[in-house]
């Protein structure tokens, strides 16, 4: 089993995820709702969260702080998917990172606004070194 799967086994109950990140039981189910986060459910219909789950909520809660609304949020959320998806390391190329940056610029061009591409900024310049 590699690290990948391991991140994706169902083991924590909603208690245990209420204090790894600080939400209430309700705002998770919320996030749930909005399709942030897909627990798994055992036999008896109880949620089991994975840490790629935890992970997900703890990124909800801080865009949360930042200001975003929950409309930015699944915006982020579906294309964060859309462009991990097609590929064997779930890392995108550099014409769909470029894209994605692109309209993220064109969508909110606050300055303070929190990007998901501080750090990637070298993709688009790496064949040039």
């Amino acid at each position: 089993m590699d690290l990948s799967q391991r991140r994706q086994l169902p083991l924590f109950s909603i208690g245990i995820v209420q204090k790894l990140t600080g939400l209430s039981a309700r705002q998770i189910r919320y996030y749930e709702q909005h399709e942030l986060v897909q627990p798994a459910r055992t036999e008896g219909n109880q949620r089991l969260f994975s840490l790629n789950d935890v992970e997900n909520l703890m990124l909800v809660r801080s865009l949360l702080d930042d200001g975003l609304n929950m409309a930015e949020i699944r915006k982020r959320f579906e294309r964060h998917q859309r462009i991990g998806h097609g590929n064997n390391e779930n890392e995108p190329t550099d014409a769909e990172v470029y894209e994605w940056m692109r309209q993220e610029m064109l969508e909110s061009p606050s300055p303070n606004n929190n990007s998901l591409f501080q750090g990637d900024l070298f993709r688009l310049y790496r064949r040039n070194l």
